[in-house]
């Protein structure tokens, strides 16, 4: 992935913090995480650098959904369309899921589900 050199670094602290906040929430359901690295937004992918505008300032586009029959919190960058789309349907209808959310959760747990096989062998 494209990552500037302090994105591993604030994708890595991010992450533990996401990871202690859904222990929190949802206790042993939540086993551990991983954090999706690929070059490709997961939402429509296309090449992305994980960073976005909010607020007219840069920003990060980390994300992360549960992945219940795992028990893994999978973390995961999205492109600049996809996270626009998302915080706009969430400003409609905020706590509804679009398709683009049932398209990202698909296309991570297939990649995590490869990561596993990877590992494994």
């Amino acid at each position: 992935m494209s990552q500037r050199p302090d994105q591993s670094q604030q994708i890595d602290e991010l992450m533990g913090a996401f990871f202690a906040q859904a222990r929190a929430q949802f206790g042993p359901v939540v086993k551990t995480y991983w954090f999706y690295a690929g070059d490709l937004c997961p939402g429509c992918s296309q090449p992305t650098d994980g960073v976005m505008k909010f607020k007219g300032k840069d920003a990060l586009s980390l994300n992360a959904y549960i992945y219940r029959e795992r028990g893994v919190l999978i973390g995961y960058l999205l492109c600049k369309t996809c996270a626009k789309t998302i915080h706009t349907a969430a400003q409609k209808n905020p706590y509804r899921q679009i398709p683009l959310h049932t398209q990202i959760e698909q296309f991570l747990s297939a990649a995590y589900l490869h990561h596993i096989r990877k590992e494994q062998a």
